[in-house]
């Protein structure tokens, strides 16, 4: 079938990366987007509030990026091209750092009269000079929350900064009031500290908050860091360093040890071992050799190596995978629509609120110097940046430790659905086997040993082509069997039935029960083995040996897919989590069943045509299931299209990986189970993180209307609240895979228990 005919089209799309300044919660990424999507010819607009960056898309040529900066400024916010080294971020944390010094030193002497009272002590300060210090706070430092402010009102909505504005504006006009009135007395209540120590806790949080994110990017920055500036080219014998930058597909590039390889290509000289964990997760070196591939950013080991470039820049396989990490980032969960869609009500309704507690406490008890303060405490607690914080950070942090350990998840979809999984749908060949036919068992008759009989059949095959061939050369190897030496001659493939040669003047066949019969061989002497291994889906290919002028049975060689290791006790740990397992292949139903029995399948469909494994598919999600398939080939790409989520190896086709969700970097089943082990830890941390920023507002809101909530206080819990947020998603930094069990377990299959997918979580 035509990949065209099974993949649909999807119309091509631009996608151009913003970063955005001056957001602070939930609402501002809402407006921006809102913003970014007026604009003609944009099909998609998603703001990631964590990593301040609006990834739009639209058609080729339908948009100018200098239309979508001044859409965003036209919110109240600035834009620009995103800037890829980090380095302005890091800037930006420490100018907030010294922001937030300058206020903590302007309102510590306002405090200080607080807190030595208790102890008798009097320290309170002149009202005026309570108001030189505080005014610089409220009108300088605090001058971000009244533009940002100013921006939301004019664009007829309200952020995080017009609550602080307002809130802290109250306090210190009521303030000011009172110092006019009363002509400076200490006799008067003063609220400079509230407003000053408001404005410096949230400046405070916001700075705690940006040194949070930014390690939630660290995976990124770590991946980016690999990247060598520069490669050695050999160029007419002469080795000359270049930037990376003018390396060019199909140039020759030398590897001294102990360097990066800098760019992606294959071995032509020189042996080595390569540490390729940055992309595998895989700690122990691979041998190298020519012919081998290397991927840019690998560290070479003891060998000098000569590699021909085949891919530079963007094509590189770790610019590939620190693009998908990027995207997976910048999209939004399904479950950040609920934020969104409270997010802009959110705002409104605790103005409405705060309104409501300066009147009610105004009228009922006459006290408007509390009325005031009050409904300053409910406009500081209530800010929505914990709400907004909470599933990005929590997407970051996770997408970014599983691509450490070699799981690239294309999108926050993939990642939150992949923890309700109840079925794995594998493709078999490729998948759960190496996808290539070895020798799993030799039978010989009396007289004759397996050494003897993989020694003949190797002298027939050395230098043929053919898959059973080679599968004949790698049992001789394992076997000790030397591969070199006596070699066949007169060498001639049987159409359909085997081969024959003459091997140190005896002739030797190879090959079918057919052939057996037409040369005159009985081969009753192993018909039972052979029926026993070809009802395991086993092929077998009978060996004859012309001795005392007539051909005699020598033994059988049986060819199978052998399991990967590893396969087994993956399938134990998804079943182990609740989780069915069900293998989809156009194979016999001998081999399938062997297949399925050995690794402990729940289910086999068997035969099943390329083209119908979509349709297997979309039934068990008509039973309700929620169903993840696992393939590697161009035919698996429907199936995992139709999926719930789409899991592809990295060692199959493009195509699958493209129409995969997420993708394995190595073809390790026990990855599988892993990528379900970071979703639902991923997804725990989201609804962890919703729950206690809800919970924030949902009491802190009350107390604060009642009168329960100092506006200081509010100061601090809002702060803490975001902080907290962003902390509880950086646990998921320490999340670990189960693979060193697995790996345990596969070199001595009966040492450890089967673990459950959450195994290798801490």
């Amino acid at each position: 079938m035509n990949d065209s005919t099974v993949i649909d089209q999807a119309p091509p799309q631009e996608a151009v990366a913003l970063s955005i300044t001056g957001m602070t919660c939930a609402v501002c990424a809402t407006r921006v987007e809102k913003s970014l999507k007026k604009v003609p010819g944009v099909t998609d607009a998603v703001v990631n509030l964590a990593t301040e960056v609006a990834t739009v898309t639209f058609a080729p040529g339908a948009v100018e990026v200098p239309s979508l900066i001044a859409s965003v400024e036209k919110a109240g916010y600035e834009a620009a091209p995103r800037a890829r080294d980090g380095g302005r971020e890091a800037e930006k944390v420490d100018r907030g750092w010294i922001a937030v010094a300058i206020a903590a030193v302007l309102s510590l002497p306002l405090v200080l009269p607080m807190l030595a009272a208790p102890f008798g002590v009097d320290l309170m300060l002149p009202p005026v000079v309570q108001w030189l210090l505080a005014t610089p706070v409220q009108f300088v430092l605090g001058a971000r929350f009244y533009r940002a402010g100013w921006s939301a009102l004019r664009a007829g909505s309200g952020n995080m900064d017009l609550l602080v504005s307002i809130g802290t504006s109250a306090a210190y006009g009521l303030s000011v009031y009172q110092l006019l009135a009363h002509g400076g007395e200490h006799g008067a209540h003063y609220y400079f500290e509230a407003s000053a120590v408001v404005i410096t806790l949230v400046m405070f949080g916001k700075w705690l908050e940006a040194r949070a994110k930014r390690k939630t990017t660290e995976a990124i920055r770590a991946l980016q860091a690999l990247r060598p500036d520069e490669a050695c080219v050999l160029r007419d014998g002469v080795e000359t360093t270049v930037p990376v930058a003018m390396v060019r597909v199909g140039d020759s590039v030398v590897v001294r040890p102990g360097e990066r390889v800098p760019v992606d290509g294959q071995v032509f000289e020189g042996s080595t071992h390569v540490d390729e964990s940055f992309i595998t997760g895989e700690s122990r070196p691979v041998a190298k050799e020519p012919g081998g591939k290397v991927t840019g950013g690998a560290i070479n080991g003891e060998g000098r190596l000569l590699i021909r470039v085949t891919a530079v820049g963007a094509e590189t396989v770790l610019a590939r995978i620190i693009r998908l990490v990027e995207e997976a980032q910048a999209n939004k969960a399904p479950i950040q629509r609920l934020v969104d869609r409270v997010s802009a009500v959110f705002v409104p309704v605790v103005i409405g609120i705060a309104l409501l507690t300066l009147l009610g406490w105004g009228l009922t008890v006459g006290d408007w110097t509390r009325a005031t303060l009050d409904a300053v405490a409910v406009l500081v607690i209530a800010c929505p940046c914990a709400l907004g914080l909470a599933t990005p950070t929590a997407i970051m942090a996770g997408t970014g430790v599983a691509a450490r350990y070699g799981i690239l998840i294309k999108d926050a979809q993939a990642l939150e659905t992949a923890h309700a999984v109840t079925v794995v749908a594998f493709d078999k060949t490729g998948t759960l086997t190496r996808g290539r036919p070895s020798v799993v068992a030799t039978r010989t008759v009396p007289g004759r040993d397996e050494r003897w009989l993989l020694g003949l059949a190797v002298s027939v095959q050395t230098g043929s082509e053919h898959p059973l061939a080679a599968a004949v050369l790698d049992a001789a190897k394992r076997a000790g069997v030397p591969v070199a030496g006596t070699r066949a001659e007169d060498v001639r493939a049987i159409p359909g039935r085997g081969v024959s040669a003459t091997v140190n003047g005896a002739q030797v066949w190879i090959g079918s029960d057919r052939l057996m019969q037409e040369i005159g061989v009985a081969v009753e002497p192993l018909r039972q083995d052979a029926s026993v291994l070809e009802s395991q889906g086993r092929t077998v290919s009978f060996v004859a040996l012309r001795e005392a002028d007539a051909p005699q049975l020598a033994g059988l060689l049986a060819f199978g897919d052998e399991v990967k290791p590893g396969a087994a006790s993956a399938i134990s740990r998804l079943r182990a989590g609740g989780i069915r397992c069900v293998m989809l292949t156009g194979d016999n139903a001998g081999a399938a069943n062997d297949v399925a029995r050995r690794l402990g399948l729940d289910e086999v469909r068997s035969q099943v045509l390329p083209e119908h494994k979509a349709a297997v598919i979309e039934e068990l999600r008509a039973g309700g299931a929620v169903v993840a398939m696992v393939g590697d080939g161009v035919n698996d790409a429907p199936a995992l299209a139709a999926a719930d989520v789409g899991i592809a190896m990295s060692t199959g086709t493009d195509v699958a990986m493209h129409t995969a969700g997420i993708t394995l970097m190595r073809g390790e089943p026990s990855l599988v189970a892993d990528a379900i082990a970071i979703s639902r830890r991923t997804y725990s941390k989201i609804r962890q993180n919703l729950f206690w920023a809800f919970v924030y507002n949902v009491i802190g809101i009350p107390l604060a209307a009642f009168g329960m909530l100092d506006p200081v206080v509010a100061g601090a819990a809002m702060a803490f609240s975001s902080v907290s947020v962003v902390s509880n998603a950086l646990l998921l930094r320490r999340w670990r895979p189960a693979d060193g069990a697995d790996r345990a377990r596969d070199d001595h299959p009966a040492a450890i228990p089967a673990a459950g997918i959450e195994g290798g979580t801490k």
